[in-house]
């Protein structure tokens, strides 16, 4: 590792038990680490939730690494009214339903008519569980796993699979879901109850395992984003100076 590798994973340490608050503060004052460390902590939920709209992994990138230049251009604009992970989302989703319109191959996430009575929540999706090991044969049957429940959330109806992803695999509350998306309670109560019977038939009798290995977006991939995202906002400063 270089003394510059070095010194940055030093400044990822020290900012790991740091605030949102403070260091949005500190990307205000163009703190490179600051910045970074924001990208790494919100990089895997964007990620799931762009891809749960624009279904295709390259093009969910794009949206995420378009909503942090997005977000570290316009800092002023949060306003603190609502969380930062949840200011990034809105942009996050925001973005991605207008890469669809634009596409013209869905009709991005629309309203579902809700019925006037009942909650919808539903019982919860629950899944087998049992101990991974490190162990070839256990990885590959893991990584199948993964694929198959993957492919499952792909074929959810466009409008279910962020409530999905959001409830289901990041674990969120129906308010926190409803705050990330800008939607009622009751209709992310509903589009869950929905997701869950659609998932469950097609999984619970084939697959043991965990939905937190859905969608991955760490290691080099999720370092290399922090990357773009600076060169990406040192271009813009440079394209304002002139």
């Amino acid at each position: 590792m270089t003394g510059t590798s070095a010194r940055i994973e030093q400044r990822r340490a020290d900012f790991a038990a740091v605030s949102d608050t403070d260091l949005v503060d500190l990307a205000r004052a163009d703190e490179e680490a600051a910045i970074r460390a924001l990208i790494q902590r919100h990089n895997r939920r964007l990620f799931r939730v762009a891809r749960a709209i624009v279904h295709n992994d390259a093009e969910a990138e794009d949206v995420v690494q378009a909503t942090y230049v997005q977000a570290f251009t316009h800092l002023a604009a949060f306003r603190r009214e609502a969380q930062f992970s949840t200011w990034l989302t809105r942009i996050a989703v925001n973005e991605a339903l207008g890469r669809v319109r634009r596409r013209r191959t869905t009709a991005g996430l629309e309203e579902l008519e809700m019925e006037r009575n009942g909650s919808g929540g539903g019982e919860v999706l629950r899944f087998p569980t049992s101990p991974w090991s490190s162990d070839p044969e256990t990885e590959l049957s893991r990584s199948q796993a993964r694929f198959l429940l993957e492919r499952a959330v792909d074929n959810l109806p466009a409008e279910f699979r962020a409530v999905f992803i959001l409830r289901d695999v990041e674990g969120m509350s129906t308010h926190e879901t409803a705050a990330h998306l800008n939607l009622r309670s009751v209709t992310v109560k509903t589009r869950l109850h929905r997701a869950r019977k659609l998932m469950r038939t097609s999984i619970e009798r084939q697959l043991a395992g965990s939905l937190s290995a859905l969608f991955p977006f760490d290691g080099a991939r999720c370092a290399s984003m922090a990357d773009r995202v600076v060169e990406a906002l040192n271009a813009e400063r440079a394209g304002a100076e002139h």
